[in-house]
């Protein structure tokens, strides 16, 4: 019972905060406007110039506001929907729970190493917080499972595991050919750098998402008990994050930025890793 209130507490919190930010995300617009700025590396970049992110890269900004879209209208309201179905101890809903979670988790993450300090840095570093001990306080009873504990065996384990496997190199070679080429050149600094110090968004996710992602799919395909686990939290946090990545890209190509081929690739694997999320809840058992 306390772990429960506890909980959502958390959560709650997590929805009044979340949601504030997403809005002066979404709705700020003081600030002169674009313009041109000159990097430490000699690189020309168009900078937003209103709003909250007024001092971000204008391409970096528009997925920003995209992505606080989707927190806004989809995550905080699955949040609040997770967290009914919580209380009333239905263990689909905790799986639920605890994937969205790492969605705040992760989001809040970037946000607050990546994003160019503004008024809402201390609402990130409170949400960073929260999603954490959130995330951590529902993911501990799912990590020790009754040993009768058991997903259907109509669970598509290795198709799901081999998708997570191709996801996690395919974005780990996305990334590494904007790294490695400047490199080999000697020019070292790739362009996707922009005005920023280094790039966050690579090396978060080859240092920690895409090795987690590989490491469950294997588990997956050998049908390991915490692969069943594990890759029921991660993909209902991969299906609201590449839908969080699908409106980036809309909202770029409504912005008239080339966005050919990923606007066929980014929403393919977003569907993808939903019907993925969706079948390992669907093959949850009853009662953990």
């Amino acid at each position: 019972m306390e772990n429960k209130i506890t909980i959502t507490i958390i959560v709650m919190a997590i929805v009044v905060l979340a949601g504030i930010a997403a809005a002066f995300g979404i709705f700020s617009d003081s600030g002169k406007g674009p313009f041109i700025h000159e990097s430490v590396r000699g690189l020309k970049v168009e900078i937003y110039g209103k709003g909250i992110y007024q001092h971000m890269s204008a391409d970096v900004t528009i997925q920003g506001i995209a992505q606080d879209y989707v927190t806004l209208f989809i995550a905080i309201p699955l949040l609040l929907i997770a967290l009914t179905g919580y209380r009333k101890k239905l263990l689909r809903f905790h799986f639920l729970l605890c994937g969205i979670l790492g969605y705040f988790l992760v989001t809040y993450l970037f946000y607050t190493a990546m994003g160019m300090y503004n008024i809402m840095y201390l609402f990130y570093v409170a949400l960073l917080a929260l999603s954490f001990f959130g995330f951590f306080l529902t993911l501990r009873p799912l990590d020790n499972p009754d040993p009768e504990f058991s997903f259907s065996n109509k669970t598509p384990a290795k198709t799901i595991g081999c998708f997570m496997i191709f996801n996690a190199i395919s974005v780990a070679f996305l990334w590494l050919s904007i790294i490695v080429p400047p490199l080999i050149d000697g020019t070292i600094y790739p362009v996707e750098l922009k005005h920023y110090t280094t790039l966050i968004v690579q090396g978060f996710d080859l240092g920690l998402l895409l090795p987690i992602s590989f490491i469950i799919g294997i588990l997956l395909i050998h049908k390991k008990p915490a692969g069943f686990i594990y890759g029921t939290v991660y993909l209902v946090f991969l299906a609201i994050l590449m839908t969080a990545l699908s409106a980036k890209i809309i909202a770029m190509a409504i912005n008239d930025v080339n966005v050919i081929p990923v606007i066929f690739i980014i929403p393919t694997v977003n569907i993808i890793a939903l019907l993925s999320a969706y079948f390992m809840v669907k093959n949850i058992p009853g009662k953990l």
